[in-house]
């Protein structure tokens, strides 16, 4: 069953235009959502939720439509953006008190349960929170009301090597039981390689891909060879970088023609990405 579907959906700013982009998550997986700094991440995910007005296109959450059902769908969402900045010199128990009221279903065991999990002190001040313990604040909200998806923007960033992975286990442990889904964007691609089942990969306000993690990998290689070689295989790959030893280039397993002087190997999510964000001119080192 799909629990989010998104279709053709478009946003046009003056130097950004988000472009025809679909995708869709079933119930109880995990989907990343990658591309560098600037690809339409964010955007994507606000319009979505309609936190950004889209100039076109559908978006359709628990079987209906989303923007006709948006209030009532938000009761069953868990959404987070950046830290929390708002009330910084208010404790964390006052804010709490607020923002439990826009929720039918909010749960006080969760949320206390969350807290404790997290170490975090209902008598602090936010200020006094590092920007890591923002992060996981603004988790327990995104948690504590029985959502049924959850969508957040770089839930990991600012978070230490420990922290991140305990969240990634919690991810894991929440779509365990089949009903709910997870949408998270992140730049650290390693992260996804921990727990995703899907990717869906965004450059320059396109979507690239958006397919089971394994069969992203599996469609394409990284390939070495000499000057020699790239003469042979330039028009089939996607970017490339040259050396003194020769080449190295990002291409689609499809398009990867025999031979025996060339070195194949598998690329890692980084890689991918690294590559497609070269292919826009950035460095001068790459060449497509």
């Amino acid at each position: 069953m799909s629990m989010l579907a998104v279709k053709d959906l478009n946003k046009r700013y003056e130097k950004f235009h988000l472009k025809d982009v679909s995708f869709s998550l079933d119930k109880g997986y995990i989907m990343g959502f990658i591309g560098a700094n600037g690809a339409g991440k964010t955007t994507t995910l606000k319009s979505i939720l309609n936190m950004v007005k889209a100039d076109s296109g559908k978006v359709t959450m628990f079987g209906e439509d989303f923007y006709e059902n948006e209030i009532e769908h938000k009761q069953k969402i868990g959404f987070m953006f950046g830290g929390t900045d708002y009330y910084s010199n208010s404790e964390l128990k006052k804010i709490t008190d607020v923002f439990k009221r826009f929720y039918a279903n909010w749960d006080d065991a969760v949320y206390e349960g969350y807290m404790k999990r997290f170490k975090l002190d209902r008598n602090k001040k936010l200020r006094e929170l590092s920007h890591g313990m923002r992060v996981k604040y603004s988790l327990v909200f995104a948690l504590s009301h029985g959502a049924e998806i959850l969508i957040l923007d770089e839930p990991t960033s600012g978070l230490d090597p420990v922290a991140r992975d305990d969240l990634l286990e919690l991810f894991q442990e929440l779509v365990e039981d089949g009903e709910k889904s997870i949408l998270f964007s992140t730049h650290i691609t390693s992260d996804l390689e921990k727990c995703a089942d899907y990717i869906t990969f965004i450059n320059n306000g396109e979507i690239i891909e958006s397919t089971s993690k394994d069969d992203l990998i599996t469609s394409y290689r990284m390939v070495q060879g000499s000057a020699k070689d790239l003469d042979g295989i330039k028009d089939c790959l996607v970017a490339y970088k040259t050396n003194s030893f020769g080449f190295t280039g990002l291409v689609k397993t499809e398009a990867l023609k025999a031979s025996k002087s060339l070195n194949v190997s598998s690329p890692n999510l980084e890689d991918i990405m690294i590559y497609y964000a070269k292919r826009e001119g950035k460095d001068e080192e790459f060449t497509v």
